[in-house]
């Protein structure tokens, strides 16, 4: 299908839509009804925000963690490091003084 005819049927669309929520809307039936369907959307945005906030916060914690435990590592190969390097300058001087004697 030719994308200039999707585009007008797309835009007809839109605009058949404005007119019938316009003609829906005046009578009071109609106003009732658009006022739940607007509830009811309400409704749902407001739990699809919730959930997204609690994914957000619990995302959030396990970064949390995740940094503190990479933290603990780090201190913990630069503690080993440190050790190593005191052994190994321990072991030659050892060497040293044998070699001297």
């Amino acid at each position: 299908m030719d994308p200039m005819k999707n585009v007008l049927w797309f835009l007809l669309g839109i605009a058949g839509g404005f007119v019938a929520a316009h003609l829906v809307n005046k009578d009071p039936r109609g106003q009732e009804l658009l006022a739940e369907v607007d509830a009811r959307i309400s409704e749902f945005t407001d739990r699809m925000a919730d959930a997204y906030h609690a994914q957000e916060a619990k995302i959030d914690g396990i970064v949390a963690d995740a940094k503190s435990v990479a933290a603990d590592v780090a201190d913990d190969v630069k503690d080993a490091a440190s050790d190593l390097a005191d052994g190994v300058a321990a072991a030659g001087r050892s060497a040293a003084a044998k070699h001297d004697d």
